[in-house]
């Protein structure tokens, strides 16, 4: 689970943390992000999805993919004054906090990426794993040469090659932003492949000794990332703030994710076609949500056909507190539901990837639902699954902190976290906010909730 952020020179962010003494953005299985509009919210979770991409995949990310569009490398790249240039790099981190095991050490693990200009778009230059006193950073020039460093607790040396012939890996993949580590743990296998003499010490360091080599070794064996990171991860998803426009009749397709949720419908009716106990387990989990959230109490696929592919409706029902109501077309029920359902499906289907990044989840919804909405990310986040929340609802962040304070849901105060994103003079701040026992927000700058507050005081003639 990714524990927090860094960035430098992204959109406007100039850097976060703002000096070396501060923390960085703090992460927790739920974390909400809150703030004034246009105070790079969406880009931080468009860096978060673009850092696992390059960690993960070893890709250059796509910085306009759906739902973000950042734009070329002089939008994305911070500007330090109303007139000049863009910087020439700009850099992320991100922290994974080690699961308690036996004989597994609890440091934590970090990954740092820099960009640098390729034409219009941002490609990685430099890639960095650390752990405790070890790291291995790796930083490729124009010449298509690679340079890395490996540090312990003895010292730091260097290492120097002609990166091998590019068509190797960008025919495979013209995406790909580094040879894979793969590569890496096959150029260092044995001593015998390479040579000691070949890693050059640093500043003091002492000659390279082959029980530091053998532990560089087993370093590398155990890349991608010292063993944080899994060999089977699934990509963040990514939800839409406008999601899924709702059909009276749908024709059945192919169901692939996307960030509008385009494809539920075909998704419920696939299940309900094809997988009848998935679906119904599916079914009263979001009927659970949309009783508790007041939207409806029932939903049904009704099929127009006998086969697979014929068209299909999406039904909704609501209960009176007498008697049960009509079967009623999704189009028919209110913008507030279809604009809902993608997001609750995805959080709980059963396959659901590790980290969700959603935008604006309150969007047509009822305060009452916003609140139910509040508890159910309470529900559903936690040491498997990580939601990261943009949201301008008063009602999810009560209900957020009236859950902690009732211990209506696993989540412990530590669980979640709070991101203020405070604009200043060209630049953002964020203010990473924790909460105490009884829901109370800690730590909160001036600018926290200045709005309402004079607002306040304006009604009450103050």
């Amino acid at each position: 689970m990714i524990s927090s952020i860094t960035l430098e020179s992204f959109r406007c962010f100039r850097k976060i943390p703002p000096t070396h003494l501060a923390p960085p953005a703090r992460l927790a299985p739920l974390t909400l992000l809150v703030g004034e509009n246009s105070t790079g919210k969406t880009s931080f979770m468009a860096m978060i999805r673009a850092l696992w991409e390059v960690a993960y995949e070893q890709r250059i990310p796509d910085f306009k993919e759906d739902p973000f569009d950042l734009g070329s490398f002089e939008e994305i790249s911070h500007h330090r004054n109303y007139n000049g240039n863009p910087a020439d790099q700009f850099s992320a981190g991100f922290e994974i906090a080690s699961r308690p095991a036996p004989n597994r050490s609890t440091l934590p693990c970090y990954f740092e990426t820099t960009f640098a200009r390729n034409g219009t778009i941002p490609v990685p230059i430099r890639r960095l794993v650390s752990r405790g006193m070890t790291s291995i950073e790796e930083t490729y020039d124009e010449a298509n040469r690679v340079s890395t460093v490996f540090k312990t607790e003895e010292g730091s040396w260097q290492h120097n090659r002609e990166l091998f012939p590019r068509s190797l890996y960008l025919e495979l993949d013209a995406d790909r932003a580094f040879p894979s580590y793969n590569y890496l743990r096959s150029q260092f296998r044995s001593i015998d492949e390479v040579s000691m003499s070949d890693l050059q010490p640093i500043s003091n360091s002492s000659n390279f000794s082959e029980q530091e080599f053998k532990r560089l070794q087993e370093l590398i064996k155990r890349i991608p990332f010292l063993p944080f990171i899994p060999r089977k991860k699934r990509k963040p998803f990514a939800s839409a703030p406008v999601r899924s426009k709702p059909k009276r009749t749908y024709d059945p397709s192919r169901p692939m994710r996307d960030p509008e949720g385009d494809y539920i419908p075909m998704y419920l009716a696939y299940l309900d076609m094809q997988d009848k106990e998935t679906w119904k387990e599916l079914q009263s989990r979001l009927e659970s949500f949309g009783s508790d959230a007041g939207l409806f109490d029932q939903i049904s696929v009704k099929q127009l056909g006998k086969s697979v592919g014929s068209p299909f409706q999406i039904q909704i029902r609501k209960f009176s507190k007498k008697r049960k109501g009509p079967q009623r077309n999704l189009v028919d029920v209110g913008y507030g539901v279809s604009q809902i359902l993608p997001l609750i499906t995805e959080l709980l289907r059963k396959d659901a990837p590790d980290i969700f990044l959603v935008q604006q989840p309150e969007v047509h919804l009822h305060p009452s639902a916003q609140a139910a909405l509040g508890s159910l990310f309470c529900q559903v986040a936690g040491k498997n699954k990580q939601l990261i929340i943009e949201t301008h609802s008063d009602y999810i962040l009560d209900r957020v902190r009236m859950d902690i304070r009732d211990q209506s849901s696993p989540l412990t105060p530590e669980d979640v976290s709070l991101l203020f994103f405070e604009p200043g003079d060209m630049e953002v701040q964020i203010h990473s906010l924790r909460y105490d026992e009884q829901g109370n927000v800690l730590g909160t700058p001036d600018g926290y909730r200045q709005f309402f507050m004079d607002e306040t005081r304006r009604f009450l003639n103050l």
